[in-house]
């Protein structure tokens, strides 16, 4: 069981890293682990229980946790998530929910760029002349049929009003 839990740790170990060698990991990657496999829930461990244990059981000047000291992390979590079971059920449990599971990288940016823009493409929610603009995959048509460019942009700066004026 803890070497399903070892390639767990070094798959997390090394995300946004390519420097690293799997061996240690940051407080960000830990909370991470802890989060894409279930470890915190929100009631009985939170993100701060998580925080506060790392900073536990890390070196005093160190930045990062070898897989010994993430052992005792998880000991010490799992006691909190699994309060009715011993220390090494709780620790058991905690490998169990971590088995098999990669870092997820769906997330903000990914969800930003897909649906969080479309409302301001989609025609069908466009009203009067505005819905002229855009074609019916959401492009832009330019200056559309009537249209006429009003700005007189000859003259020598950006606030020059024209020509000979």
């Amino acid at each position: 069981m803890a070497s399903e839990a070892e390639k767990t740790f070094q798959r997390f170990a090394v995300l946004g890293d390519s420097s690293s060698s799997g061996a240690e990991i940051n407080n960000k990657n830990f909370s991470k682990l802890c989060q894409d496999c279930g470890i915190t829930d929100g009631k009985t461990v939170t993100s701060a229980d998580v925080d506060t244990v790392f900073n536990k059981v890390k070196a005093k000047d160190a930045g990062t946790i070898t897989f010994q000291q993430f052992t005792e992390a998880m000991k010490e979590l799992g006691q909190k998530r699994f309060k009715e079971k011993s220390p090494d059920q709780g620790l058991e449990d905690i490998y169990k929910l971590m088995e098999g599971k990669n870092p997820a990288t769906t997330g903000v940016y990914q969800t930003a760029t897909v649906g969080a823009v479309d409302w301001h493409t989609d025609t069908s929610k466009y009203t009067g002349s505005h819905k002229e603009h855009l074609n019916d995959s959401g492009k832009g048509k330019g200056i559309i049929t009537g249209f006429k460019e009003t700005t007189d942009n000859s003259g020598y700066g950006r606030d020059h009003k024209g020509a000979g004026t």
